[in-house]
């Protein structure tokens, strides 16, 4: 099981550990509620570090970059961030990501921890040309700062430039001498900052921020209920290898005017339809989905969720789930586990309002 550099200051500071995506890491601190309620409201630190980083060097086009990922990153200024996907032929989804532009022809892609040797492979298999690739989730550390006065945490020790941070967009800073990014990006909702440096200076970093009255840090399980609530999904659960973002419902990250892998089968999907699609469902009760629940309507499977818990935001149980038919707004289903039946009402996501975002 592997170990962020943090390991030793999150057993410091009485943090439960558990594994996920192949790391130990911190689940909670004080208390997933008391954690989802300070970044909702004041500003927490979370240890990221397992996530992965690539620095590859070459013209998208050339190389093959931008038929590896969905969205066109030809178009992104330098200094910009774009989310999107790496899908397989079928339209299935690889992983996740989010696509840096460094320079011209400097990309850095942040992947999530338990694909980083599996996207690797793809990318190599799916690159041409001349290029430049360096696997660095190793070497670089990464905190989220996340909440409404991250801004003014930040300014406090990287100066006044972070407040020229728009969203999705990111610049180099220096800390302890030595340079790291920071992009304005996030996955709770509201506003917060993505910061990447060397291992070192990351746990210099986190006792500095950790330092300030204002800051708490917080677990994996709070970092779940804010992406939640927000309809942010989770790969591996809300998307995998299985369902294409037409599926799941983030078209929107797709760019059909240009060529990538996947892109046919996705075409023949909007044409045909999607087997499965994925839905969002609030709880009548504080009563909480979990993930694997099955879904019924009028006494008949209907799907799975993917994703649930107690949205500590609405005082009820929330989720999100593939499938099968239709299923419109409004419309009541119950999801069962064993002798566990929650009547649930299907939502728009995302399931709170308007956030510091």
């Amino acid at each position: 099981m592997n170990k962020t550099p943090l390991y030793e200051a999150h057993v410091a500071l009485g943090a439960k550990m558990a594994p996920f995506g192949g790391w130990l890491m911190p689940i909670q601190y004080e208390g997933i509620l008391a954690e989802h309620a300070h970044t909702r409201n004041g500003v927490c630190v979370f240890d990221i570090c397992h996530m992965g980083e690539f620095l590859i060097e070459g013209d998208a086009v050339k190389i093959g970059l931008d038929q590896i990922v969905t969205q066109d990153i030809t178009s992104m200024p330098e200094g910009a961030c774009r989310y999107g996907f790496m899908l397989n032929k079928h339209g299935g989804g690889i992983d996740d990501l989010v696509v840096y532009r460094i320079k011209k022809d400097s990309w850095m892609l942040v992947v999530n921890a338990a694909t980083i040797w599996k996207d690797e492979t793809h990318l190599k298999e799916n690159f041409r040309g001349e290029y430049r690739f360096e696997n660095v989730s190793s070497a670089t550390g990464k905190l989220d700062v996340q909440g409404l006065q991250s801004k003014e945490l930040l300014n406090g020790i990287f100066g006044e430039n972070i407040a020229k941070l728009k969203y999705y967009t990111f610049a180099d800073f220096i800390f302890d001498k030595v340079r790291c990014i920071i992009s304005r990006t996030g996955y709770t909702g509201e506003l917060g900052y993505e910061i990447y440096a060397p291992n070192e200076q990351i746990v210099k970093l986190w006792d500095l921020l950790l330092s300030d009255p204002r800051v708490k840090p917080a677990g994996l399980g709070c970092r779940d209920t804010l992406r939640l609530e927000m309809g942010y999904p989770l790969y591996g659960q809300d998307i995998d290898a299985d369902h294409s973002p037409i599926a799941a419902g983030f078209e929107k990250y797709v760019d059909f005017f240009k060529e990538f892998i996947g892109k046919a089968a996705l075409l023949e999907e909007k044409s045909s339809g999607s087997k499965e699609h994925l839905i969002c469902f609030k709880a009548d009760s504080r009563r909480s989905p979990r993930h694997n629940f099955a879904i019924y309507a009028q006494g008949k499977q209907i799907g799975v969720v993917t994703s649930g818990s107690f949205s500590p935001s609405l005082g009820v149980g929330i989720g999100m789930g593939y499938v099968s038919g239709n299923c419109s707004v409004g419309d009541k289903l119950v999801v069962k586990e064993a002798a566990t039946e929650i009547p649930v009402t299907v939502v728009k996501k995302p399931f709170i309002g308007k956030t510091s975002l």
